[in-house]
């Protein structure tokens, strides 16, 4: 009795080809669709437990350390990474080196009859700094000579386009009588006109033109070789 009901189950399952055991038999159908569930859901959970990575290209800064700021949208970085070091080479650029030059310079003795001529080194980084420097060696004189400018205060010595300007402050204490005013003025166009690229002297009294500058002898506007 039992073996025919056996052989019944398996000739209904003979006929379907992939057919269903119900009469006391397995539904294989239906065991192998929960079997094939079973190990995709294995597969995802598997899936699941994988480590994330980051997308490929970029990398992830290692723990513990913070992110470097990006620079700002259209900024250089190598431009300001190098802009403490231009600050700094400027910083360090080389002054201009000292030079000396020989000049002649005029002083009177202590009669104010003529001029002495003495000559002495002057030294300056530029050019337009020797006028002022051989002015004020004019104001020193040797011993046993008379600077006729000693007293004299210089505002400024300015050169440019073959005029050297050279203003002043008079106090009273600086005038001199008609012979040493006369005498004032030859020693200092003697001492400028020694370099070559001035062609006039324009001499003023702070800052204004005068026509006599102690008051005995006329001043030109400018004098000249």
């Amino acid at each position: 009795m039992q073996g025919s009901k056996s052989t019944l189950v398996y000739n209904r399952y003979d006929e379907a080809g992939y057919g269903n055991y119900k009469e006391g038999g397995i539904d294989l159908k239906k065991f192998i669709m929960v079997g094939a569930a079973l190990v995709l859901a294995l597969a995802l959970a598997g899936c699941g437990q994988k480590p994330q990575t980051a997308p490929q290209g970029t990398e992830q800064p290692p723990t513990g350390m913070a992110e470097q700021p990006s620079p700002a949208p259209g900024t250089d970085s190598n431009v300001s990474q190098g802009a403490g070091q231009n600050d700094t080479n400027n910083t360090n650029t080389e002054e201009p080196k000292l030079q000396t030059v020989q000049v002649e310079l005029y002083y009177t003795d202590d009669n104010l009859m003529e001029l002495t001529k003495v000559q002495r080194d002057i030294q300056f980084r530029e050019d337009k700094d020797k006028y002022a420097e051989a002015f004020k060696q004019l104001q020193v004189a040797e011993s046993g000579l008379f600077s006729l400018w000693e007293k004299v205060i210089l505002k400024k010595a300015s050169f440019g386009d073959g005029e050297l300007h050279i203003d002043i402050q008079l106090p009273d204490e600086a005038r001199l009588g008609s012979g040493g005013e006369a005498l004032a003025i030859e020693a200092l166009k003697a001492t400028m006109f020694q370099f070559d690229e001035v062609r006039s002297l324009e001499l003023t009294v702070d800052g204004e033109q005068v026509e006599s500058l102690m008051g005995h002898v006329e001043l030109e506007h400018p004098m000249t070789r």
